[in-house]
């Protein structure tokens, strides 16, 4: 039971899948930052006020009197965020990644020719038959024969 455990836990796959969620848990962090720090800043500006959460707040009542906030602006922000994220994801990982595939892997050459369809066998032997041509095939054997 240990040796399989060691075995999953030194699997390859796991080793990457844990370095592939530490290096996401960094990469949010600065994702966050640049929304929370420049873009946030930036459009909250734009609608004077404080920050994205700050912005396009509308104010619901509700059966007791009181006031629900809906923050359309904190949405907008983490829509950014998701473009942000994608973005560079595909930019920085996928581009890249293609790029390098696309140098390593060269294309395969096919040794033979395609055999042809079975269509286009019947077609050129039907045309045979209209013209009358014999095959371009030896005669076959005929084995019913002693052949003496």
């Amino acid at each position: 039971m240990l040796k399989g455990f060691k075995e999953f836990v030194l699997r390859g796959n796991v080793i990457d899948l844990a370095v592939a969620v530490v290096i996401g848990a960094a990469f949010t962090a600065v994702v966050n930052s640049l929304v929370e720090n420049v873009f946030n800043p930036l459009l909250g500006a734009l609608f004077k006020s404080e920050s994205l959460n700050t912005a396009f707040v509308v104010a619901i009542p509700t059966l007791d009197g009181k006031t629900a906030n809906v923050a359309f602006g904190a949405f907008l922000g983490a829509l950014i965020q998701f473009v942000l994220v994608a973005a560079v994801v595909y930019f920085v990982i996928v581009v890249p990644m293609n790029h390098f595939k696309r140098i390593t892997t060269k294309p395969t050459v096919a040794d033979e020719p395609a055999a042809p369809s079975e269509l286009s066998l019947l077609t050129e032997i039907r045309d045979l038959l209209k013209t009358g041509e014999s095959s371009p095939l030896p005669p076959a054997r005929d084995d019913t024969t002693d052949g003496r």
